[in-house]
């Protein structure tokens, strides 16, 4: 079935990423008509998705909101139903509900230079499907696998009599009031959970493996609220995210610079938090700090479930699991009536769309990225995939903004397509941003996503500052974009 009307671009993803791009479009470009497409029957995209016991966000709102959409509240840190809620504010605010498009599955997307359109196939509910077609696509769709997370193999949990449980797939209303709990895991998940089940389970345990780094941050940010209670607004919001955003760079990189003396701080920090809880061997990791993800415990919550005796981490190798419980390589068992499999997720590039240009698959491993946003060679398309040290929304920002002063420069030029060109004997120097993290699913997914150069514009940044500077300064006719009518437009 072809599509029966032709759109400016289609945002595929009503989460984060693709709310940004609608709302910049909107603003910035006002006369263009767009489409959001999103398989699920609701906005939130991974906030919507995830929904175990006290999900929230691990970085706090002034980077994690939008700079066009300030954070009211007063908390600096949300709850996954608090982003919901802010995220349909902003699709209110900026008419966007109107091109909103739910159950919307899409399974391709291919790019035909004679039209220069890409057409875009959905798998609708009931089985059929329907087409979408548009000058340009932009991809919001994270980098998570929605279907499938990782399975970590678990020698025994077949025997296992209790409940099982991913994070991802999380039972609605399930009632675990009295019953004791085991997480397997020591990521941002479990860290969350753990203090979330605490309160009404019997005890809550979370099996480590390895232990993580922990930063603690209390919930309200008291000189955020300051500013909003004596600034107008929009300065406070400014001053605000770039407080918040040079405290986040300053630590990250007094990590890779001075190691040693960043974990001799945070483990002072947890020493007060855990009191006699405290035991050292649960609580120092064998790499350095931000070499992983650093976990956040806003106000401490975990610590003071593990200091009331409400949970409890424990350092080991599982043995195997039995029918009530987990056995362990050094003699101890834990006693379980339900287990948390909180063991990781897996990565997944475009959603799982099958991509292709003029009938040629596109195999996203094999391009490099340009501006953060592009990929070479493949005309018309934008791939947002956010900062693994920051606020994942800078980058939306910094993104959506040059992805409008394209547009815009493109309907000045009265050109229709553009395309990073790439030469064959590029010569670039590949570098991969992943190998700044040691986690085990960036690890796992390094393969799946695109080639990053060393130097500028043909890589992915993971600094906000030098990429915001980049992105404001690049001239859009570089030299390297190729701009183009489409032939067909010249015949007619």
């Amino acid at each position: 079935m072809a599509a029966s009307e032709v759109f400016d671009m289609i945002i595929v993803g009503a989460g984060i990423s693709g709310i940004g791009m609608a709302a910049k479009l909107a603003k910035g470009c006002p006369k263009k008509t767009y489409v959001m497409l999103d398989r699920r029957e609701q906005l939130g995209g991974t906030w919507d998705l995830f929904r175990y016991p006290g999900i929230r966000s691990d970085s706090d709102m002034h980077t994690f909101a939008y700079d066009f959409a300030p954070w009211r509240k007063a908390n600096a840190f949300a709850t996954a139903e608090e982003i919901r809620d802010y995220l349909g504010q902003v699709v209110a605010d900026n008419g966007i509900a109107a091109n909103m498009r739910f159950g919307q599955h899409v399974e391709s997307a291919a790019w035909d230079s004679d039209t220069g359109l890409w057409t875009v196939r959905a798998r609708q509910a009931d089985g059929s499907d329907k087409e979408w077609a548009a000058r340009f696509l932009f991809m919001g769709t994270g980098y998570y696998d929605y279907d499938q997370p990782h399975e970590a193999d678990i020698p025994g949990l077949s025997a296992f009599k209790g409940k099982v449980i991913h994070p991802q797939f999380w039972p609605q209303d399930y009632d675990y009031t009295g019953k004791q709990v085991v997480i397997i895991g020591s990521g941002a998940t479990a860290v969350t959970i753990v203090p979330s089940m605490a309160d009404k389970a019997a005890h809550v345990t979370m099996l480590q493996r390895t232990p993580t780094w922990y930063g603690v941050r209390p919930w309200q940010d008291k000189w955020a609220n300051r500013l909003k209670r004596f600034l107008p607004e929009r300065l406070a919001w400014k001053i605000n995210r770039e407080k918040a955003q040079y405290l986040h760079e300053y630590l990250f990189h007094k990590c890779r610079s001075a190691p040693e003396g960043v974990a001799n701080f945070l483990q002072g920090v947890l020493k007060k938090e855990l009191g006699p809880a405290w035991n050292a061997p649960d609580y120092t990791p064998p790499y350095k700090p931000w070499e992983q993800r650093m976990c956040l415990v806003p106000g401490g919550d975990m610590f003071k479930a593990i200091r009331e005796g409400d949970a409890s981490v424990v350092t080991a190798r599982i043995k195997q699991v039995v029918a009530d419980g987990i056995e362990l390589e050094d003699g101890r068992k834990l006693d379980a009536d339900v287990i948390v499999t909180a063991t990781g997720l897996r990565l997944s590039t475009l959603g799982k769309i099958a991509v292709s240009v003029d009938g040629a698959a596109v195999t996203v491993a094999e391009h490099f990225w340009y501006r953060d946003s592009m990929l070479s060679n493949v005309p018309n398309l934008f791939v947002l995939f956010g900062y693994l040290n920051s606020g994942w929304t800078l980058r939306v920002d910094i993104v959506t903004d040059w992805v409008v002063k394209l547009l815009r420069h493109m309907d000045k030029w009265g050109v229709d397509t553009a395309t990073p060109a790439l030469p064959a004997d590029h010569g670039l120097e590949e570098t991969q941003p992943f190998d700044l993290f040691s986690s085990g699913y960036l690890q796992r997914g390094k393969h799946m996503i695109p080639k990053s150069a060393t130097t500028a514009p043909w890589r992915i940044h993971m600094f906000y500052r030098e990429d915001k500077k980049e992105l404001e300064t690049a001239e859009i006719n570089d030299g390297l974009m190729k701009f183009a009518k489409v032939k067909a437009k010249e015949a007619a």
